[in-house]
């Protein structure tokens, strides 16, 4: 029977692997779409799009207008952040202070505590109220020695 299963299972085997095999190579990081000036590239991680024309023989891309513009307006805000950071390590206020906490923070966190601790203390005296009363208490087995 052995002789007979191991042909057909070996034969289906190999019917799967090919199949395996065939599938299609996964996409790359960029789109290309040809245009009436040359190439759109789309990367498809970040989103962004470049115009590309060819030159001399080398295909040259551009960023597109809009994405330059807000390009330039995103480096513009981090260059003044900069600037602000260095202006603040340079007068020394480098440090940040924390903030400590208000009365009315103070009091309610005290608040809780005491009505954890209140809760706490309450199981304490209920235990200890249960290890003195006699009824509950079980006699001790006498030990062999």
């Amino acid at each position: 029977m052995n002789r007979i299963l191991m042909p057909v299972l070996l034969l289906g085997g190999l019917s799967i692997v090919p199949g395996a095999f065939a599938q299609e190579p996964a996409p790359g990081r960029y789109a290309m779409q040809k245009t009436e000036n040359g190439l759109a590239r789309l990367d498809t991680q970040t989103g962004e799009v470049s115009l590309c024309r060819e030159t001399q023989g080398d295909i040259v891309c551009r960023m597109a207008a809009d994405e330059r513009t807000a390009f330039e307006l995103e480096l513009d805000l981090l260059t003044k952040r900069v600037e602000t950071l260095e202006k603040a390590v340079e007068e020394g206020q480098a440090s940040v202070k924390p903030r400590l906490p208000t009365k009315e923070e103070i009091d309610q966190t005290m608040g809780i505590m005491e009505r954890m601790m209140r809760s706490f203390m309450g199981i304490v005296k209920d235990l200890e109220g249960e290890e003195r009363s006699p009824s509950d208490t079980v006699p001790e087995s006498p030990q062999k020695t």
